[in-house]
């Protein structure tokens, strides 16, 4: 959006100063993570029910200031409320947004009401560069004529409420730049009058609607946020003339109904995502178009013939793919291309006129592909591979391209000039293991404490008190009534030792069992809790060659088995039982409210 021009510097001094004074006035105050988690969580605390606003909400609000009509009122009770949502203001941009005269507010705009041209109401917001930090508060639902809303380079956080349903009038939103959070807001798909919409450099994330291109939208700009998935193929239904898909993580092809964009479209941009699949053949319908950028993605195949026909074409970006074939010589003298970039694929050959050193009125690349007696080009063995894997695509779109969860790798580029510095990484958020959403983060259950079952009555030698990793059950199986023999791996898991023992053990003639199976179901009690033991035998030992009790499941197996039982013995009593530890407590921790991340620095061009 154009502003203003400065009145003109009368000297050298004062130029000077103006620089500084512009350059300060760039300086963004960056939010700290707590600052960013305390203010989504006030608008947490704020929303109303269900997010949205009651019809008579204004109503409701106690104001003694008098007003010229019920309109002005309302956006009177929707501006305070919006001035107490803002946590810093450093240029003290809201300072005079005190009093009934809403139409004297800094960035506040007011026009004759559509409907009715005998009252003033406010119909634009512009905050744009303010610096503000806040969120957006319901009662903005109330500017029920606003018509313009821009407030990009701020550093608003949180979610875009459900109230905007209700501004009807909005014909143009500017949110860029800022720091709101969660999937596309899907309260815009209902503002019919829209037609400029920009929402990059936020962290919005999740898929697209496919409603979205079903609006009668002019401008779209979807670039550097978090979202994610195919792009729907409604695609070709919109009527925008600039869109932008740019630094997200879409996957798959480029829908081929993009050919019905042909009637508006001027620009389009794909710039790093994890598109790929073979160019479709129908952007050779837009005719129209004067930017075309589908670099640092994964497009493989041959470059469609049909590309030829964009005869409007000026900056033309196909670099950093994994294209394969020729470049044709007829897209190289397409008249009006200022900029070709098809560096970094693996095109085989080039006409004369597609060459950089040619091409002196025009700004060609075509460095790091497998052309022939051209400096600063792939190696033999890397251009040998790609030749041997060929894709066809007269057969097949091949759209598996660029995978879930995967796409290329972003490289530098120094020519990919954006509002803010392209090495901003996408925020993650910190601390949280479980990637929950950002507003609340949820932890799972903690696992239920340990209670000990008690031991049945056996009548074999206590094993010796360990230490030994849990079973999945939390509760030690029962004792097989047999005495240990001398092995090495560790016994059954115990919480405290067992009663002593006055008896021989019974006989016991299976062999031991394999290491990791479960022991046999004859004589030894399965794993439940409070099984009753076997009636104790009291007929003299005969030779046993006794299992080792069921050791842990990844323990090592048990030596050979003793060829004669120990005498019975008569051990002194162990140690009083040690109590059960008490359950854990469970630690509630507060939750992880907002992404933490630093406020990006606004865009350093005019306008939007």
């Amino acid at each position: 959006m154009a502003f203003p021009l400065r009145s003109r510097a009368f000297g050298c001094s004062l130029i000077f100063l103006s620089l500084i004074f512009s350059s300060l006035s760039t300086f963004s105050l960056a939010l700290t993570n707590v600052e960013a988690s305390f203010i989504v969580h006030r608008q947490l605390l704020s929303l109303k029910e269900n997010d949205d606003l009651p019809d008579d909400y204004e109503s409701k609000v106690d104001v003694k200031e008098t007003f010229p009509n019920p309109r002005l009122k309302k956006a009177y009770i929707a501006l305070q409320a919006w001035k107490k949502a803002t946590y810093s203001d450093p240029d003290k941009t809201m300072g005079n947004w005190e009093g009934p005269n809403v139409c004297q507010y800094k960035g506040v705009f007011c026009e004759k009401a559509l409907d009715d041209p005998n009252i003033t109401v406010v119909a634009g917001v512009d905050l744009n560069h303010a610096d503000i930090a806040g969120y957006l508060p319901v009662e903005l639902g109330l500017l029920t004529d606003l018509a313009l809303l821009h407030i990009n380079s701020n550093r608003f956080c949180g979610i875009i409420p459900k109230s905007f349903s209700k501004l009807k009038l909005l014909f143009e939103i500017d949110f860029s730049n800022n720091r709101f959070v969660g999937p596309f807001p899907e309260v815009l798909l209902s503002l019919k009058k829209l037609r400029f919409l920009d929402l990059r450099f936020n962290n919005f994330e999740g898929e697209l609607p496919a409603e979205l291109f079903n609006m009668k939208l002019d401008a779209l700009f979807l670039n550097d946020n978090r979202f994610k998935g195919a792009i729907p193929e409604t695609l070709g239904n919109s009527t925008v003339s600039v869109v932008v898909f740019s630094n997200n993580n879409f996957i798959g092809c480029i829908p081929s109904s993009v050919g019905r964009m042909m009637g508006t479209l001027n620009e389009i941009n794909f710039k790093k995502n994890g598109l790929g699949g073979c160019v479709p053949p129908e952007i050779g319908n837009l005719k129209n178009v004067t930017v075309f950028d589908v670099s640092y993605n994964s497009f493989v195949g041959a470059l469609p013939q049909s590309l030829v026909s964009l005869g409007s074409v000026v900056e033309l970006d196909i670099s950093h793919n994994k294209l394969t074939g020729s470049v044709p010589e007829e897209l190289c003298k397409l008249p009006g291309l200022q900029e070709f970039e098809f560096s970094y694929n693996y095109f085989k050959g080039e006409s004369k006129v597609c060459n950089p050193e040619f091409r002196k009125d025009a700004k060609f690349d075509d460095k790091g592909n497998c052309l022939p007696h051209r400096p600063e080009q792939r190696s033999s063995k890397e251009c040998f591979v790609a030749m041997t894997n060929q894709v066809d695509c007269t057969r097949d779109r091949h759209c598996g391209g660029g995978g879930k969860g995967g796409h290329p790798k972003k490289e530098n580029d120094p020519h990919d000039q954006s509002p803010i510095d392209q090495t901003r990484a996408s925020p993650t958020p910190e601390n949280d293991p479980y990637e929950q959403s950002p507003v609340e983060a949820s932890r799972p259950p903690p696992p239920p404490p340990l209670v000990p079952s008690p031991s049945p009555q056996v009548h074999s030698p206590p094993p010796p008190p360990v230490q030994s990793p849990q079973p999945p059950a939390y509760s030690p199986p029962p004792f097989i009534q047999s005495p240990p023999p001398l092995i090495h791996s560790p016994p059954p898991p115990v919480q405290s030792p067992p009663p002593p023992v006055h008896s021989p053990p019974p006989p016991v003639h299976s062999p031991p069992p394999p290491i990791y199976s479960p022991p046999p179901p004859v004589h030894s009690p399965p794993p439940p809790v409070y099984s009753p033991p076997p009636p104790p035998v009291h007929s003299p030992p005969p030779p046993v060659y006794s299992p080792p009790p069921p050791p842990p499941v990844w323990s090592p197996p048990p030596p050979s088995p003793s060829p004669s039982p120990p005498p019975p013995l008569y051990s002194p009593p162990p140690p009083p039982p040690s109590p059960s530890p008490s359950p854990v407590e469970d630690i509630i921790l507060p939750p992880n409210l907002g992404f933490h991340y630093s406020s990006p620095p606004p865009p350093m061009v005019p306008g939007y």
